[in-house]
């Protein structure tokens, strides 16, 4: 392997766990801040919290929601081009055409913005004397898988609830993603249940690393976030882990052992496509 090959088979991920309040512009403020602080630590890919912008819940999205681009993307594309990373913009509420969407925006080095991601699967859950939320009361669905290319791999993109759903993982994978990105704000019900079971089960099923970021926890919030932004290796293991409070942790993501695994364990060209297949019936940029 050249030098050059091995330069790029190797980056660092920084995630960025933020402290979300009610006011949008110290929160822009702070992730710009927590941005730059990734970059200097030697990110070159770097993952902001679902909902980074405005409080979590069906109350807030209508008041907090602006079009792309607005106020908060232009903010994203600045520290992007001034850190020189891919930004993956967690998401902000997204106004367009009259409905409201949860969406992530992704931006270049240069600052331009490369993909936009409206979340797939709206969050409506029911868990009787815990929890119950319904974000169709107020958001419309995203319809387009989400993929795109920096110098070291490809990358996958989903919002919290979409993480639950094994296929689209799965795509990705079958789309030459290597890692896989997911803005969530699990609460205390299902974070302790199943935000990290369900990372290490996408990592492992795919061979892929995968990333979380989530909201800071804030006990006074109506919707209370779990915290613990994680990142997985392809062979199912936790690398790093945040507790509930505002902090950025890092990843430094290894491509030549996710392909060493992938030739160990070589379950893609075990597949029995002849049996079963997973396919996306509809395409789209993001």
């Amino acid at each position: 392997m050249s030098t050059l090959a091995k330069a790029m088979s190797r980056f660092r991920l920084g995630v960025v766990q933020l402290q979300v309040t009610g006011a949008k512009a110290d929160n822009l403020s702070r992730a710009r801040g927590l941005v730059k602080e990734a970059a200097g630590k030697g990110s070159k890919v770097v993952l902001l919290p679902e909902c980074f912008n405005s409080p979590y819940g069906t109350s807030f999205f209508s008041a907090y929601a602006e079009r792309i681009p607005g106020e908060s993307t232009q903010v994203l594309s600045e520290a992007a081009r001034e850190n020189k990373v891919y930004l993956v913009g967690g998401s902000i509420p997204e106004e367009d055409g009259g409905k409201l969407y949860n969406s992530c925006t992704v931006f270049a080095p240069d600052g331009e913005l490369i993909l936009k991601h409206r979340k797939i699967h709206l969050f409506d859950i029911d868990v009787p004397g815990k929890i119950r939320f319904q974000e169709s009361e107020t958001l419309s669905p995203g319809d387009s898988l989400s993929v795109f290319e920096t110098p070291f791999c490809k990358v996958g993109v989903g919002i919290c609830y979409d993480m639950r759903f094994a296929e689209l993982a799965q795509l990705y994978s079958r789309k030459g993603c290597q890692l896989l990105l997911y803005p969530g704000a699990f609460n205390m019900t299902t974070g302790p249940a199943h935000w990290e079971l369900l990372q290490r089960g996408r990592a492992l099923d795919n061979q892929v690393y995968v990333a979380t970021a989530s909201p800071a926890r804030d006990e006074t919030a109506s919707y209370v976030a779990w915290g613990h932004s994680t990142v997985v290796n392809p062979w199912g293991e936790v690398i790093c882990k945040a507790g509930a409070e505002e902090a950025v942790i890092y990843a430094d993501i290894d491509l030549q052992y996710l392909a060493d695994i992938r030739q160990q364990i070589p379950i893609t060209a075990q597949r029995r496509d002849d049996l079963y297949a997973v396919t996306s019936v509809q395409e789209g940029s993001g």
